[in-house]
């Protein structure tokens, strides 16, 4: 990055300096009508909260959800529907509109985004795909077909073998290999072919080979040079064939899953419970029609953001505001009808799938029929039969309290450090009204929601994104990824080792499936 930024120095010329004061002066001028425009749009919404409220309330209570589909089911039309279901459509009208708005217009990169969404639409052969679901059979509409890993041998046979091998050993194996990795610093690549828990073994020559490989990978991960990338070529390829082996050990072990004799009775069942019914609905509600309608609702999309594009960035945002809401007013009736006609040929799908989530949701409002689970009385219990020491466990238990509290404020802080240094403090809405209905409405807790993101790997999403990439670019980014999880992980308050409070596990265990099996 350093070298990027100071490399080659260049002078902007007159003409530059022009250029990019007049981009700050759009940039500034865009943020201003953003905000024009959400103010607008949040005032509109503002004034249904009152029959947003009730809607809320009727939702979360019970059969709520069952009500809306039914209403749905037995009304043609918005028009005909009750009073606070049609202000939930003008509601969501206006919510629609604005994240239009937000998608195309509002955003840094969303004159790509609208490129691309135009190239995409001019590519989709929309007629022959009404044609042929109109036409086709729906089992070879939904059919899929699996990908196959296969993977050419490179100039050392071993190396493959051994890597092959690795992935199909038992985790014991897999798990002392690893830990030599991890405690000498080498690469995992270098523990497994050096392993004698893997046959062959390697000679001399092979193990300088793969050494030499692994120095000049390394040199190729920490320096941009194309003679030491050409030298990391077979140590690349090992990490990749590495993977490779892996994911087709995991389709391996997933086909085989599948074959089971009980495995494909379930499939069977899943497939008569759920895909004919909806393979009835296909035929019965003319879904071939609503391919038109997606075509002439995404026409109409492209007309009004090139409209709004091209007017002056001092255009009043009630005009603009109202272009997006009368786009979605135009097609909502479609898209309804749409909802109406399945709805309406479901043969009792929809309603029993609705009574299913209303149950789940119930269960999370009120919890299990049977009552809570009682941890004062699975404690007592076993302090009483000798199953833990009182004192050690008492002594653990609030040691792990003060821990998640002191790392709960930790989050806090940086969290807050974070919104300060990239000013997002007081970042405008980009969906105004989107806070109509909020997790204690379903009997979950804001705080216990952060609790499990505190747990989650925030770079799961990057990780997958390298497949991608090419292996040292790949590795660099994990590199800088690990790095900067040490940088942001600095001060966070360590877990307490505790042992007394994990005898109660098994009779935690117990308690729970009886609760929840009432």
């Amino acid at each position: 990055m350093t070298e990027f930024l100071t490399l080659t120095p260049i002078l902007p010329t007159d003409a530059d300096v022009i250029d990019i004061a007049r981009r700050k002066a759009m940039d500034s001028k865009r943020v201003e009508e953003q905000k024009k425009f959400y103010e607008v749009a949040r005032k509109r919404a503002a004034e249904l909260d009152v029959y947003m409220e009730q809607f809320r309330r009727d939702i979360v209570e019970q059969n709520g959800l069952t009500k809306l589909f039914q209403e749905i089911k037995d009304k043609e039309k918005i028009q005909d529907l009750s009073l606070q279901y049609q202000k939930f459509a003008e509601w969501l009208r206006i919510e629609v509109a604005a994240t239009l708005y937000h998608l195309f217009l509002a955003e840094d990169n969303s004159p790509e985004l609208f490129a691309q969404m135009k190239k995409i639409h001019s590519m989709i052969p929309y007629t022959l795909i009404k044609t042929a679901i109109r036409i086709a059979n729906p089992a070879a509409v939904m059919a899929s077909v699996l990908d196959i890993f296969l993977a050419r041998p490179l100039e050392e046979p071993v190396f493959c073998d051994k890597l092959k091998l690795f992935c199909y050993s038992d985790e014991n194996t897999k798990n002392v290999i690893r830990n030599e990795s991890e405690t000498e610093g080498v690469d995992l690549i270098i523990a497994i072919l050096r392993s004698e828990d893997l046959e062959p073994a390697l000679n001399g020559a092979q193990i300088g080979k793969i050494y030499n490989a692994w120095v000049a990978w390394n040199n190729a991960v920490d320096n941009v040079d194309e003679e030491m990338k050409q030298g990391a070529q077979l140590f690349s390829y090992l990490k990749q064939l590495l993977k490779l082996y892996t994911r087709q050990r995991d389709k391996e072990m997933m086909l085989s899953m599948i074959e089971e004799p009980v495995t494909l009775q379930l499939l069977k069942d899943l497939f008569t419970i759920f895909y004919e019914p909806l393979v009835r609905v296909y035929k019965s509600a003319n879904v071939y029609n609503s391919v038109t309608d997606f075509a002439v609702f995404m026409d109409d999309v492209i007309q009004t953001v090139d409209k709004c594009r091209e007017q002056d960035v001092s255009a009043d945002p009630n005009q603009t505001v109202q272009a997006f809401i009368d786009l979605c007013q135009r097609h909502e009736h479609n898209f309804y009808k749409f909802v109406h006609e399945v709805h309406t040929h479901d043969n009792g799908l929809f309603t029993q799938l609705m009574g299913w989530i209303e149950g789940i949701l119930e269960f999370l409002r009120h919890g299990p029929k049977a009552g809570k689970l009682d941890i004062n009385a699975l404690f007592a219990g076993a302090v009483s039969v000798g199953q833990v020491n009182k004192d050690v466990a008492i002594d653990e238990i609030n040691k792990l309290i003060s821990w998640q509290e002191a790392r709960k404020k930790w989050h806090q802080d940086k969290t807050r450090q974070k919104m300060a240094a990239e000013g997002t403090g007081a970042a405008v809405d980009p969906v105004p009204g989107a806070h109509a209905f909020n997790t204690a409405d379903f009997g979950i807790d804001q705080m216990d929601l952060q609790e499990i993101n505190y747990d989650e790997d925030e770079d799961s999403s990057d990780e997958e994104g390298d497949d991608e990439l090419d292996p040292i670019e790949a590795e660099r980014k994990r590199r800088a990824r690990k790095q900067d999880h040490l940088r942001r992980s600095a001060g966070e308050p360590e877990k307490p080792v505790v042992g007394e409070v994990n005898h109660l596990r098994e009779s935690f265990l117990v308690m729970l499936r009886m609760v929840l099996a009432e």
